[in-house]
Formats: structure tokens, C-alpha cells, sequence
């Protein structure tokens, strides 16, 4: 890897799942009935896709100091019944909206840790979720959890209820990496819940891995990558560490251990040629499956897509987003529920849809996020150039000439192509056509560094 592209480069940049980016949503947020009015203009358009939906389970027991995700530190399992029976209340907000038992295409329990609820009310959650609604035969339904408190109850509870995808949270397999970042587990540990799952029946299982974590090096990555082999997992989420202490302050407690931006690079650099020589294939950015999983054949298949859970296999224009945090996405609008719990259990206890902030896309919004999302999930992207409302993605050309000078993208009339060498700046070409970003720069930092 050019360690003077890296330098040039290595701006703080957005991870694109969504457009616009939500620091660059609307300073007003549409009103309740503006959003239900765009959820259920795009679910009659597209209710034969059938819906995604994401789930907030914010609760911790102990503060990962990476993180930069919204929980919510306890050990007081007392705060799981009221959790979950406000998330079916508001689920219920939104079955009544729609008019009918929606098709459910997709269900994903992210956090937090929602390891930290019981096996019980887990599937007591989903029952109720899906209670009012109808389940694709092909429903993609996929949790994440903690290695070190993921039990066997957990693994059977959601696999009866129709879960087939698990996502372990290892981060680094290196003790003193954990240690430092304060995120335990061990292998016998990882290796027994992939095992239980597979025997199970769950046929894609998933690692999180990141890479630029105080304390790592070329021998530590060494390490990780060689235990994530022998288990072999069907997906591995190769994340770049996103460094935010203006956000997230406990991150400053290992600032002076962090790798360097060329460091940093060669670890992913290290971690692609291990797994790609173990037969796993580069997907969009910071992903890799084997051939046989589903994220794989979607991305051959041209169908892969990317909202606020990630990539998925499934194409859904419409995400309802349930629990504190939680985002929805309508394609035309977007809503956030409060991050702290209280507001969020308060607004539901009052009979109405806990929404914080969002944003109605206009239409040159419109035009910019079917572009990027391109980018994100098939590297290129194409379009009219005469058209007048594709004038916006002209100008945004005139952007790229220094990554199309440095080799990294090819571009022309109305088109965009990364090249295998500009994959890893894919979020900077992004950041060519964000108009948002472009017509009001931030005086304070926003984003984590795009390498």
C-alpha cells in the first residue's frame, strides 16, 4: 500500500450507511405523522419486498472502551421486561400505521449486547414481533452477541423462533489487546459457541474483528487471524477502528497505543491477504465471506445492499428501526428514537413514537443516495450526464480528478468505477458526491478517519 495515498487520504469521512449522513439531517425533524405518512408511502410501493427490521438492545454489563455504539452499563437485569414490553408498544405503534400484517423480510438484534437478556425474553421479543406480521419462507434473521455470556439457551431460543445468522463480537483475540480495550473472551469460548451454534443449524456465522486497536501489531493480527481460520466463520466484519473520543471519551484512556494511520493500513492490508488465501472474498468494504454464504452470492449477483445494520443480502426500501437509538429508514425519510433510555420508555408510556430527529430527503438527496449506495456496494456507478438533474454528479466529478490522477478510479461521461487499488478510499469518493458535506463543512470533528 502507497503510504503517501494513505497520508494524502486519511480524512475524517462518514461510513455511508445512509444518505444524507445523519450529523447532516435536517436541524428540524419531520413531525410523527410526516414520517408514518413516508413509511407507508414506501411500504404500498414496495410491500412485495416485504420490511427490515432493527432492534436496539442498548444493555452492557461492562463498558468495551472502544465502543462507540449507544448502551447503557448495568448489572441490574431487572431493566429487561420493561424494555421489551415498550419495544412490542411501539411496534404495535407501527402495525396500526400500516393497516395490515406487514411481510417481514429481515430481523436483526443489535446493541449493546443483547446477550445480556435472557434466552426467555429473547424469544418472548420475536414472538411478539412477529405475532402481527407475516415471515418470509427466506427470512434473514440474525443476532449479535457476546462470546462470554452467549449460552446454549440463547443459541436454542432464537433458533426456534427462526434464526439461522449469529454475529460474534470478538474484536482481537490477543489478551493484552482485550485487556486494554476492556473486551474479554477467550477462544475456548468463541469456539464453543460457534460449535453450539452450527450444531444447532445456524448456516452463516459471523465474526466481528477490527483492525487499528491500541496494542496491535503484524504478530498479535497474526494471531487473531489464525484462531478466526480454524473456527472459519462464513462472514468476517473486518472493521477499521473508528477513533470518535470527542464521542465516546473512554477512548482517550489508550490514545497513545493506537497504530498509525500507515500501520493501521498494513494491518488490513495483512488481515486481506490472510483471508482471501483462505478462500474468502472481499465484499464492498470491510467485508469478507466465503463463496457459499449469502452476502457473497448477492454480491456477485449485483444485489447486495447496505442500510444502517451493514451490508445484507436484501434489498428493503423500508427499515423500521425499534428501541432507544434505533434508526428507521423509509428511503424518502429518515427517523431516530432517543439514545438514552428514559426518553425513550417516557414517549411510548404517552402513547406516542419516541422520535428524536430524522430528515426528509429531497430530491437531490434522492439522486445522491441511489449514487453512493452504488459506490458502497458494487464500486461503480452510472447515469445521464444531460439530464439536468444529474448536474449535480458532474460537479461532483470535477471532485475526483486527484483520485482519478492517482490511478485509483476510472471515470468518464456519467460513470464511475473504482479500481482494486482505490477500494480501500471508497469512502472518499463517496465523500465526492456528498453535496450535504460539501456545502456546510463542520468546524468540529464529526466523523473517524476514512483509513
Amino acid at each position: 500500500m502507497n503510504t503517501h495515498l494513505i497520508q494524502k487520504y486519511n480524512v475524517p469521512g462518514p461510513r455511508y450507511t445512509s444518505y444524507p449522513t445523519v450529523p447532516y439531517w435536517d436541524e428540524t425533524p419531520p413531525t410523527e405523522s410526516t414520517w408514518l405518512a413516508n413509511v407507508r408511502a414506501t411500504y404500498e410501493a414496495t410491500r412485495h419486498q416485504g420490511i427490515s427490521l432493527y432492534i436496539h438492545l442498548p444493555y452492557c454489563e461492562r463498558l468495551c472502551t472502544y465502543c462507540g455504539c449507544t448502551t447503557r452499563i448495568t448489572v441490574n437485569h431487572a431493566v429487561e421486561t420493561p424494555y421489551i414490553d415498550a419495544v412490542l408498544t411501539e411496534w404495535q405503534l407501527y402495525l396500526d400505521a400500516l393497516g395490515e400484517a406487514p411481510l417481514i423480510k429481515e430481523i436483526h438484534l443489535g446493541g449493546g449486547t443483547p446477550t445480556f437478556f435472557s434466552a426467555a425474553h429473547l424469544q418472548r421479543l420475536v414472538r411478539g414481533l412477529t405475532r402481527g406480521a407475516r415471515l418470509s419462507p427466506d427470512a434473514d434473521l440474525s443476532f449479535e452477541a457476546h462470546p462470554a455470556n452467549t449460552t446454549d439457551a440463547h443459541l436454542q431460543a432464537l433458533y426456534d423462533v427462526g434464526f439461522r445468522r449469529l454475529s460474534l463480537g470478538i474484536q482481537d483475540f490477543d489478551p493484552n489487546v482485550q485487556r486494554i480495550i476492556n473486551r474479554r473472551q477467550s477462544f475456548a469460548e468463541v469456539q464453543a459457541v460457534t460449535e453450539s451454534a452450527r450444531n444447532l443449524g445456524y448456516n452463516s456465522i459471523n465474526f466481528d474483528l477490527i483492525y487499528g486497536l491500541p496494542l496491535q501489531n503484524a504478530h498479535t493480527m497474526a494471531q487473531t487471524l489464525a484462531y478466526t481460520a480454524a473456527l472459519q466463520p462464513d462472514r468476517i466484519a473486518f472493521y477499521s477502528y473508528a477513533h470518535v473520543p470527542w464521542l465516546k471519551p473512554a477512548q482517550r484512556s489508550f490514545e497513545a497505543f493506537l497504530p498509525s494511520g500507515e500501520a493501521k493500513r498494513a494491518l488490513y492490508e495483512q488481515g486481506k491477504q490472510s483471508l482471501e488465501a483462505r478462500g474468502y472474498r472481499e465484499i464492498g468494504m470491510d467485508h469478507f465471506a466465503l463463496p457459499t454464504d449469502a452476502l457473497h452470492r448477492s454480491a456477485q449477483a449485483g444485489t447486495l445492499h447496505r442500510n444502517f445494520m451493514g451490508y445484507t443480502p436484501h434489498q428493503t426500501q423500508l427499515l423500521i428501526g425499534l428501541g432507544a437509538s434505533a434508526i428507521g429508514d423509509a428511503w424518502t425519510a429518515f427517523a431516530q428514537n432517543p439514545k438514552a433510555v428514559e426518553p425513550y420508555l417516557e414517549s411510548l408510556r404517552a402513547g406516542r413514537l419516541p422520535l428524536q430527529k430524522g430528515h426528509v430527503l429531497t430530491d437531490e438527496d434522492l439522486v445522491l443516495r441511489q449514487h453512493i449506495l452504488a459506490l458502497m456496494c458494487r464500486l461503480e456507478t452510472r447515469w445521464n450526464p444531460l439530464l439536468p438533474e444529474n448536474e449535480v454528479l458532474n460537479q461532483a466529478q470535477e471532485r475526483l480528478q486527484e483520485l482519478e490522477d492517482d490511478r485509483l478510479i476510472e471515470q468518464g461521461p456519467g460513470y464511475v468505477r473504482v479500481l482494486p487499488e482505490g477500494q480501500p478510499f471508497v469512502r472518499n469518493v463517496c465523500m465526492a458526491f456528498d453535496a450535504r458535506l460539501w456545502n456546510r463543512r463542520a468546524a468540529s470533528p464529526l466523523f473517524s478517519q476514512t483509513v
